[in-house]
């Protein structure tokens, strides 16, 4: 089994769900997710999509934010069939590729804002049945800010999901930040007992918020946090989703680090900034964990190997 850190395009075509965790794991730290968020469609360069920019600046798995599985298009991705999006941008870059669904809550209070997520982004049977359909690799069960998701909707959804394509899809749980939930922010966002629910449910991977991007969510309750995690067989993904993915270059070495140092074992670089900022900030979060030699062989590595 390769270490996903050396898979090409080819190798990710001959893997399962469950050798592509395996995967991961093998790579000990060194996996790097990108979300391109789509909304408003955001412009894409005049001969690539921000697919392929993100994959060109080095990242292994690119992270759909607001695809909406009923109406699925990507900017910048032509297609005759709708149906063939996700598989196009799987072809053009050569990496796995992931949606957000959506588990909303309207049993909970909402703080500030609300937003409405359409049915096409919810975390039900049927948007995970489509996305099978579609061809998408990982969901990640989660929610954008004032939608209102909450660990027990993101919990009841883990175990839908689970019986419905949770043999062939990566189930991806936890939240970036808040969300809007009103008794789930800072540190209340997860704890131990969260995570053995979400894991006894059939998440694969367990999200927390990267070190220093959430308040109250320090180092060593991160590691804390990871360590809970492995215990119980899931893995890891430590996410930036407070838009500090556009910050200061120190800024994103030391969450790198930290991250890192925490025991995790995928990287998330979230979708703020996504014109301009986003695609250096991978580079410099990949140099961080992984060094030059394996940052510059992702970067060259063509999606026909």
């Amino acid at each position: 089994m390769k270490r996903l850190l050396d898979c090409t395009a080819s190798d990710f075509r001959k893997m399962n769900k469950e050798e592509r965790i395996q995967s991961i794991a093998l790579s000990e730290g060194r996996v790097i997710v990108s979300e391109m968020t789509l909304l408003n469609h955001p412009l894409s360069l005049s001969c690539a999509s921000m697919g392929e920019l993100y994959a060109a600046f080095g990242t292994d798995i690119l992270l759909l934010n607001m695809f909406d599985v009923f109406n699925p298009e990507i900017n910048g991705v032509s297609v005759k069939n709708p149906n063939d999006v996700i598989r196009e941008l799987k072809r053009l870059t050569g990496k796995l590729v992931g949606i957000n669904l959506e588990p909303v809550d309207e049993t909970k209070p909402v703080i500030g804002k609300t937003f409405e997520v359409p049915q096409g982004r919810q975390g039900t049977k049927a948007c995970a049945l489509k996305a099978k359909e579609l061809g998408v690799d990982l969901i990640v069960l989660t929610g954008n800010p004032g939608t209102g998701v909450s660990n027990d909707s993101i919990l009841s959804s883990i175990k839908v999901l689970k019986e419905t394509v949770g043999d062939d899809i990566i189930l991806v749980a936890g939240k970036m930040h808040g969300a809007g939930s009103l008794n789930e922010a800072g540190e209340n966002i997860i704890n131990q007992e969260t995570i053995q629910h979400f894991v006894q449910a059939g998440a694969d991977i367990i999200l927390l918020p990267a070190p220093g991007t959430v308040p109250g969510i320090g180092f060593e309750f991160v590691k804390a946090m990871v360590h809970v995690a492995h215990t119980l067989g899931a893995l890891t993904l430590t996410a930036i989703g407070t838009s500090q993915e556009e910050s200061t270059t120190g800024t994103i070495e030391r969450i790198a680090l930290m991250c890192k140092m925490a025991g995790t074992d995928i990287h998330h670089i979230g979708d703020a900034g996504y014109a301009s900022t986003v695609p250096e900030t991978i580079m410099t979060y990949s140099k961080v964990i992984r060094g030059k030699r394996h940052t510059y062989n992702r970067m060259a590595t063509s999606p026909m190997r």
